[in-house]
């Protein structure tokens, strides 16, 4: 199983000092060391006049158990692609200032340096404390990201205290994710040289001086929540203008406009004056005050907004309801001179979005692009148009997941990042052809484009690699209905035999089985090890329909849970590679709590399982999670409500821990104990209560991580434990 190795540095330690490796393996089956050792690319753009491409790669050492991000630069057609980064330091958030040069962070500071990595200079001073920037289009002024102290629910230590511990907490999300909140981010702006781009430090100015709120906002948030208006006097900024209790309890987040002249705000998403209803914090908002009139009022996530090119108005993506956070995604778009909002719906989530550059021009048709966007539908992420009048057309049809965009090369092109199950993240330009033919043109209706891959980044890794064939079916559901499911065969596939199966269990719970491609959860690392993996797009995921996402609100052990067996039976009695004596069920977050639960009425299906940060025990989840507004929606109720409604009765009725007595199969939990969303004591219960059950069961628990295995020795851990388990039990 875990026979393969990498020649000379096994787990590429020189990584972190030379960037890519010349990794040779000896056996044509990916393992977590050769996983370890690709690059991981994050961010990209295109120059101003189009031609060249700056972009981050992430390279990972096993041995130095760390990582070292660099920046390369290309041109736009992806020749001459080289490396930019030079030193052990790591070098980020790369961005053009102009044509020929590349500003970036290193260290804590804002650096620049010319296209050619020549000329490098320091540009801020601010003692390491800068967390993310963003230039104004005209050069003159920069925004700047720095943390504060934050003493509103931890109270600070009194001074003559300095080596105490303890934290006085004083109201709810006292921490988030995986961190206590001891610290916020605040948005910064300060005045820049336009000649050298020196950041005047003696001029910063903080946005929200004075406010107890983040910005960006925890967990995911980034310098994507602020936005520039192209005449450089205004400022976009999100922002959850809320605290303890009230921030844990709701997702109502706005959009606010900052005046650089007036330092006067104002919020894009309410009407003036507004005040929130009150809400009844252990009951789902639903049914509140707060969610009557979503259409005025904005009440829930509004985050990313997006300048028109003509500056007159405002697009970001809005979520209607308060205390939802898989609420449909769709686009706000705001006209500033009026005030006015209307919305581009669309039947699944826009996960990304982009301007087209003549949007709004008195001299386009109103069939011509208006915006660019990103969407699952049906367990692929793909690109989508929308034109001037709203009508929607989808530019690319593949089996991929289409992660990001930008327009390029003055709007002609879209600059644009893509992975799948079989393939790492790279770099792409796509040409849309508008309504043209095109010989290179992927399957539309009205548009089309041509897809040119820039980067290639592990190519070498990849081309010594056998993966796993994809292919997908739809199965009958016990509602009537279908379900979209993944099947990868195992690698080494031979026709004829019968291979151990793994259901893949999703999270979320509103999370889709799209085109991912994880550095964990990896399909074609499964099926390396001779597993036929089994993925279903269940009940409560996007890409099928707000119906049928919705559906799993209040019903967490009903349909999805019927889907989950659907799949698997469906694959046991039909696919003649699958073993059915020889199936196990895994997953992570609700995947883990799909495990836990089908542990107690999977009726001898499966022979093993593994949970990753599972919830067990949802009356103690309940307590436990940090943002109450999530366990709020899904369950309806806190458990002590005596007058909660009868969803919320079976939620807590069906919940995993009141089933061990029925759990017959052996179980490997895995947790970090600093994940503050699920916490560890619910994996920590359920390997206890197996153990006491007298079920074999591991416990692998990480106490320096989060939801996630972010570390890479960690990560080889994790991969090595969840195979020798499963291979004890499927494989003998």
């Amino acid at each position: 199983m875990l026979a393969l190795m990498v020649l000379g540095n096994a787990n590429a330690g020189e990584n972190v000092n030379t960037g890519k490796s010349n990794i040779k393996l000896k056996s044509r089956m990916m393992t977590p060391e050769a996983l370890w050792a690709m690059g991981r690319i994050g961010g990209v753009e295109a120059s101003p006049n189009g031609q060249k491409v700056v972009y981050q790669v992430g390279y990972y050492s096993v041995k130095a158990n760390k990582s070292r991000q660099v920046i390369c630069v290309m041109n736009a057609d992806g020749s001459d692609n080289k490396q930019l980064s030079t030193s052990q330091k790591s070098e980020t958030d790369p961005t053009w200032l102009d044509n020929e040069t590349i500003a970036f962070t290193s260290g804590g500071e804002v650096w620049s340096m010319k296209a050619d990595g020549s000329e490098r200079k320091q540009l801020s001073k601010t003692d390491g404390k800068v967390e993310g920037f963003k230039f104004s289009p005209d050069r003159s002024k920069v925004i700047i990201i720095k943390s504060i102290d934050f003493n509103e629910i931890i109270k600070k230590n009194p001074d003559d205290l300095p080596k105490a511990t303890g934290r006085r907490v004083t109201d709810l999300m006292y921490r988030h994710w995986d961190h206590y909140v001891e610290s916020i981010q605040h948005p910064f702006v300060a005045d820049v040289e336009r000649s050298t781009f020196n950041v005047q430090c003696s001029t910063l100015t903080d946005i929200l001086n004075g406010e107890p709120y983040e910005c960006p906002m925890e967990p995911f948030g980034g310098i994507e929540q602020l936005a520039w208006s192209p005449d450089s006097k205004t400022i976009a900024y999100t922002c959850r203008k809320k605290k303890g209790t009230d921030y844990a309890t709701s997702t109502d987040s706005d959009i606010y406009l900052y005046n650089i002249s007036t330092r006067e705000t104002k919020n894009l998403c309410k009407p003036e004056g507004y005040v929130a209803p009150k809400s009844d914090a252990s009951h789902t908002k639903a049914d509140q005050a707060v969610n009557k009139n979503t259409a005025n009022d904005n009440p829930g996530y509004d985050q990313n907004p997006q300048f028109s090119p003509d500056g007159q108005y405002i697009a970001w993506q809005s979520m209607a309801r308060d205390g939802y956070e898989a609420d449909l995604n769709r686009l706000c778009i705001y006209h500033l001179a009026t005030g006015t909002k209307r919305y581009l719906n669309w039947k699944s989530d826009i996960e990304a979005f982009c301007w087209a550059p003549t949007a709004n021009s008195k001299k386009v048709k109103s069939t011509d692009p208006q915006f660019y966007f990103l969407s699952v539908w049906h367990g692929c992420n793909n690109m989508y148009v929308a034109s001037q009048k709203g009508e929607i057309t989808q530019l690319t049809e593949t089996w991929d997941d289409w992660t990001s965009l930008q327009m390029a090369n003055n709007g002609q092109q879209i600059l644009a990042t893509r992975q799948s199950l079989s393939h790492p993240t790279d770099i792409y330009m796509v040409t849309p052809a508008n309504g043209k033919k095109t010989k290179k043109a992927t399957v539309g209706s009205g548009f089309s484009a041509a897809i040119q891959q820039l980067t290639h980044e592990n190519d070498h890794i990849l081309s010594q690699l056998t993966f796993g064939k994809m292919q997908q079916y739809w199965v009958p559901t016990t509602d009537g209905k279908k379900e979209l499911v993944w099947v990868m065969l195992p690698a080494n596939y031979e026709e004829g035999k019968k291979y151990p199966t793994l259901l893949f269990c999703e999270g979320g719970p509103q999370s889709p089985v799209s085109q991912f491609w994880s550095y964990r959860w990896n399909f074609q690392m499964m099926a390396a090890n001779g597993y036929v993996v089994v993925a279903p797009n269940r009940h409560g995921l996007p890409g099928f329909g707000q119906e049928w996402k919705e559906q799993i609100s209040g019903d967490w052990t009903g349909q999805c849970m019927d889907d989950y067996l659907s799949a698997i039976d469906f694959a046991a009695d039909s696919l003649p590679f699958v073993d059915r004596n020889r199936l196990g069920a895994v997953g992570a977050s609700f995947g883990g709590f799909s495990v836990y639960y089908l542990a107690g009425h999977h009726n001898k299906r499966f022979k093993a399982f593994i949970s990753h940060d599972g919830a067990f025990n949802l009356e103690s989840m309940y307590t436990d999670t940090e943002e109450v507004f999530f366990s709020n929606w899904e369950y309806d109720d806190a458990y002590w409500n005596k007058n909660r409604t009868s969803r919320a009765k079976k939620t807590y009725e069906n919940s995993p821990h009141k089933f061990v007595d029925k759990w017959d199969t052996p179980i490997l939990c895995i947790h970090g104990e600093k994940d503050y969303r699920i916490v560890y004591n619910q994996g920590m219960g359920a390997f206890n209560a197996a153990r006491l059950r007298g079920i074999p069961a591991e416990l692998l628990i990480f106490p320096d991580e989060n939801h996630w295995v972010l570390k890479p020795q960690n990560g080889i851990l994790w991969q090595r434990t969840f195979f020798d388990w499963l291979d004890r039990w499927l494989k003998k």
